[in-house]
């Protein structure tokens, strides 16, 4: 596939996925699982040229984010979705810290606030800096906050890990932040 239609795909999928289902009258299951040929019906009834099987397959298996899983004949996001959905994951201990990636004009509010899940179910943590850094350029220069994840479980915060390993928290209150770097994600 080339680069282009797959990041559409990718941006497609994320959407239909994550946001917009009901919006678009496609049936989802408690879980955030589709019908792969429903989820087909809706790309290709926008679509220049059109999408099969092979190519949610391909898309699944090379997304270096593994945002989606296949499984049976439904497809789903491993997270972020903004609407209701169990995802079925059990609660687990973080490691020691955790790290969130985002832009400059949300530092001090965040300093002040924490971090919130926004509109969607959860905030989204990784393990490693690279990730966060990648999360963050997003939006421009990136700032990274290394959260205190396992100060966070003791004092009762529940963590989920996805299946493509992002950690999954409800909320991360200013006292378990630490502002990592502001411009290059590096100490």
């Amino acid at each position: 596939m080339q680069k282009r239609r797959v990041t559409w795909l990718s941006k497609t999928l994320s959407y239909l996925l994550r946001h917009g289902a009901y919006d678009e009258n496609l049936k989802i299951d408690p879980g955030g699982w589709v019908k792969i040929s429903d989820v087909l019906d809706f790309i290709n009834s926008q679509a220049k040229k059109k999408v099969d099987i092979e190519d949610l397959k391909y898309l699944v298996g090379h997304n270096d984010k593994r945002r989606f899983t296949l499984r049976d004949d439904k497809i789903r996001a491993n997270q972020g979705h903004s609407f209701p959905v169990d995802l079925g994951l059990k609660a687990k201990k973080p490691p020691d810290v955790l790290y969130h990636g985002t832009y400059q004009n949300v530092k001090e509010k965040i300093l002040k606030q924490g971090l919130k899940k926004m509109q969607r179910n959860h905030v989204h943590l990784s393990s490693d800096v690279e990730t966060a850094i990648k999360v963050g350029k997003r939006r421009g220069k990136p700032i990274i906050f290394q959260i205190e994840a396992k100060k966070m479980h003791e004092g009762g915060h529940t963590f989920l890990k996805s299946e493509n390993d992002v950690w999954l928290v409800n909320y991360v209150p200013p006292n378990y932040l630490n502002l990592k770097n502001e411009l290059k994600g590096k100490n």
